[in-house]
């Protein structure tokens, strides 16, 4: 029974670990700066180089179990450390990685600093399988960055990145590399409908088939109500529903309930009798305590 036991445990386990690693797949290198004199600072207010890491899958994602390095033949040269609940990306989302070679700074500040022509890779926890790797260009000039043109996209392929000086490319760090300024389906109605005429109709026609629909929604439960109800007394007063129909249920109670109803009443609240020159005397129990009563504390006179 014990090894059983053991035999499940050890089966979830490796479960686990194979979706964690599976959904680790989708953790990929996003966009590099080298050498940092004018853009973002860190948390300790100074400029270094940073990695930017993004998660292209659909959920969270824990990354305290990955490496970070430039050196392919040392993949644990910066661990992600464990502990930190800031390593956990939500999906879609990106964190930076100061690369400035001074871990004691925090979780997010590398071991190691990058220059223009290294790679960058991220090993999985098993230290053997590359998630993501990018070669930083030789050329790359400071504050410039060599980014992916879209989030995720490409892998390895160098046409799927570009180098972005923060003119007309953007500078994205913690962000999305495309920077959407425009909604055309926006522009689209403005040019179409400049006055609001048409939204004004389809708001207003939105809100008063909401009504409809709800109106009589609430008319069928209510008629399913009054079935229910008359089925009940049909019930209460022996018929059968399948033989009897709801039409045959009494619409209100009798005379002869009604009067019976009243007779209990007046005899619960008139309990004893009330004609004249008669004195009607009740036992009646004691309304307190004796524990709870003032009299019972209070020390008696002295006796002569």
């Amino acid at each position: 029974m014990k090894k059983n036991i053991l035999l499940v445990v050890i089966a979830l386990v490796a479960c686990v670990a194979s979706v964690s690693a599976q959904g680790r797949k989708g953790l990929c290198i996003n966009e590099v700066m080298v050498q940092n004199d004018s853009s973002v600072i860190d948390d300790y207010g100074m400029r270094h180089a940073w990695v930017e890491l993004y998660n292209s899958t659909h959920a969270s994602m824990e990354i305290s179990s990955v490496y970070l390095t430039n050196d392919k033949n040392n993949p644990t040269l910066y661990p992600v450390p464990l502990g930190d609940v800031n390593t956990e990306i939500p999906a879609l989302q990106h964190v930076l990685f100061w690369a400035d070679g001074e871990p004691s700074k925090g979780t997010f500040h590398m071991s190691f600093t990058i220059n223009p022509g290294e790679t960058i890779y991220i090993f999985d926890a098993d230290q053997q399988t590359i998630l993501d790797e990018v070669t930083i260009p030789a050329d790359l000039a400071p504050n410039t960055t060599y980014a992916r043109k879209a989030d995720g996209k490409g892998g390895v392929n160098a046409e799927a990145w570009e180098v972005r000086d923060g003119g007309e490319k953007y500078i994205t760090p913690s962000s999305n590399n495309i920077i959407v300024d425009t909604n055309t389906k926006v522009e689209s109605f403005r040019t179409l409908d400049g006055n609001g005429f048409v939204l004004t109709l389809m708001a207003m026609s939105i809100v008063f088939s909401a009504l409809l629909v709800l109106s009589i929604c609430f008319y069928f439960i209510s008629k399913v109500g009054g079935l229910v109800s008359k089925i009940n007394k049909i019930r209460s007063h022996g018929g059968d529903p399948k033989t009897v129909t709801a039409e045959d249920a009494p619409a209100h109670d009798s005379g002869e309930e009604i009067a019976a109803i009243v007779m209990a009443l007046h005899e619960h609240l008139n309990a004893h009798d009330q004609e004249n020159t008669i004195l009607t005397i009740n036992k009646v129990k004691k309304a307190y305590s004796p524990w709870s009563s003032k009299i019972y504390g209070l020390r008696e006179l002295p006796r002569r």
